[in-house]
């Protein structure tokens, strides 16, 4: 009897015990915490960087849970206010400083902005801000010096593009909203076009007013260009679906361990059109918002997803307040669409390169069904309707890009030339091309193809393994078959990397919705979607 009533007692110990583990273990860990913390205070040889190791602990803490939990200082909740409206207090202008001894280039003012309206045109160089020099400064630095309450004045000491002559210009910051719309217009065949690059706040309206506006010029199809479009805010996701599904109709629900974290959001306007077939272009890009649109109008059969899986993020992330002004971005929930899909990929460690989603078995999967009985399956991402067969791009063109060469190669450009034809008339000229080669044979760049970085890499590592000598005569024969000057494979490359210059050309003198006109103009991904067979028709 003994034995059993010392059995009963440790039982319940130890239930009671596990009962209390998880505040329990958060009180010993923040004790333990802090005596660490207060023991190095009194016993490191040097002085002890608290701010510094305390932000690499929080950081490499919550790095542990999910990609997007993470914490936010003070200094960079402007950041988060600009992720949320895209706002911010300034001249309306993309900055290059190539050099931190240089001046500060005006790359691209945008349409309509404080920086246009004052006269900065694109290659005016910035030589002071505010009666400091530049020369010593980062980019992010004298970013921060342009930014301001709107209503403000900031004085530039400039040296104009085309006279070289120097003078102050001062400005008036205006609160500048970047808009979430790139482009919305009319194709060839009443087929209308929206490209939409983010979900900030009040890009469902927009659109609406956007759709609205195209079905007044005959528009007969619509083509939603979600690709690369990372997300935002799940109510502008909400607001986008309403305009083309009846009021009243489930987006999306939410489930989480707190009560408020799970919850269903219904449309609550009035549909703009429930009958216009309807195309979402999506990529390994579009996440998050983007797979909301996708997923749902997919799952009530209201549109037709056309390019490729996207990239498999199903997570909600809540704002909450901590001391001293920082925020934590928490996940909260997950997100389901109307079928009962969860977007969230299966596992984070099933990621390409790119961090989207990897290929999930049928057997890892759940069916679900749409509204009109068509199956469908979770497991990561949204699946489209169509796959799509998307452009590559060799590694020479993505070093022009990281390298900063089409850029630095269109100021160029703008210097000599005063004016360019119409956008929908432009186009780089065989001779335009041979200066670019010229331009970009001096500088320094990574040109290598992949295959000879590839090469590069296995040699190395045959030396590691002391084979590189008794393979030499192989190895040198490869290595002459693979190695092209930096002029040959420009040339080769040449019908790729010219819309790449057309557009950074363009936008210079037309801004950002001309880029637009000439991605549009290359895009063969979306001649395959407009020439598909399988487009819904409700």
């Amino acid at each position: 009897m003994k034995r059993i009533l010392t059995l009963i007692v440790l039982l319940g110990l130890s239930l009671c015990a596990a009962a209390q583990s998880p505040r329990f273990k958060l009180g010993k860990w923040t004790e333990i915490r802090t005596a660490i913390l207060q023991e190095l205070n009194r016993s490191y040889v040097d002085s002890l960087p608290v701010d510094r190791i305390e932000r690499r602990g929080i950081d490499a803490m919550l790095a542990d849970l999910d990609p997007y939990t993470v914490y936010i200082p003070e200094e960079e909740n402007e950041n988060l206010e600009m992720m949320i409206h895209r706002t911010y207090g300034g001249i309306g202008a993309v900055i290059y400083k190539p050099d931190v001894q240089g001046p500060v280039i005006i790359n691209e003012p945008y349409a309509d902005s404080p920086a246009q309206k004052f006269g900065l045109v694109c290659g005016d160089e910035i030589l002071a801000i505010d009666g400091e020099s530049v020369v010593g400064l980062t980019s992010q630095q004298c970013s921060e010096k342009m930014r301001g309450d709107p209503g403000t004045q900031v004085v530039f000491h400039v040296r104009k593009l085309r006279s070289g002559e120097e003078t102050d210009v001062t400005v008036t910051r205006e609160r500048i909203k970047l808009s979430d719309i790139e482009y919305a217009g009319m194709l060839d065949g009443g087929v209308g076009y929206i490209s939409q690059n983010g979900f900030s706040d009040g890009v469902g309206e927009e659109l609406r007013q956007k759709v609205a506006e195209l079905k007044k010029q005959g528009m007969q199809t619509l083509v939603l260009d979600l690709r690369g479009n990372g997300g935002g805010l799940m109510n502008e996701a909400v607001e986008i679906v309403s305009a083309f599904v009846p009021r009243g109709t489930v987006v999306v629900s939410a489930q989480g361990r707190e009560a408020d974290a799970s919850y269903t959001l219904r449309t609550r306007k009035a549909p703009v059109d429930t009958k216009i077939p309807v195309i979402v272009l999506v990529d390994s890009g579009s996440a998050s918002a983007s797979e909301i649109v996708a997923g749902s109008l997919q799952d009530l059969d209201r549109a037709t997803i056309m390019g490729e899986r996207t990239f498999g993020k199903g997570l909600v992330q809540s704002i909450r307040p901590l001391p001293y002004g920082g925020e934590l971005k928490v996940t909260t929930a997950k997100y389901y669409t109307p079928s009962g899909r969860c977007v969230q990929a299966i596992d984070y460690a099933q990621r390409r390169e790119d961090g989207s989603v990897a290929h999930i078995p049928d057997s890892l999967t759940h069916e679900f069904k749409t509204a009109h009985g068509r199956t469908v399956r979770d497991g990561g991402g949204i699946t489209p309707d169509v796959e799509l067969k998307f452009r590559e791009y060799s590694r020479l063109a993505y070093s022009l890009v990281t390298y900063g060469i089409l850029e630095q190669y269109a100021l160029e450009f703008v210097r000599g030339h005063e004016s360019i034809p119409a956008v929908e008339d432009f186009h780089l000229s065989d001779a335009d091309y041979e200066d670019f080669i010229a331009f970009a044979k001096g500088k320094e760049f990574d040109y290598r193809s992949s295959a000879k970085t590839y090469f590069d890499r296995a040699k190395e590592e045959l030396r590691l393994d002391g084979l590189d000598e008794a393979m030499k005569d192989e190895l040198d024969a490869l290595e002459k078959s693979l190695n092209m000057d930096k002029e040959e494979f420009l040339r080769v490359k040449k019908d790729e990397i010219v819309p790449l210059i057309e557009e950074e050309i363009v936008v210079r003198y037309y801004f950002q919705e001309a880029g637009v006109k000439i991605r549009i103009r290359y895009d063969d991904a979306l001649r395959q979607a407009l020439s598909s067979e399988r487009i819904a028709q409700y």
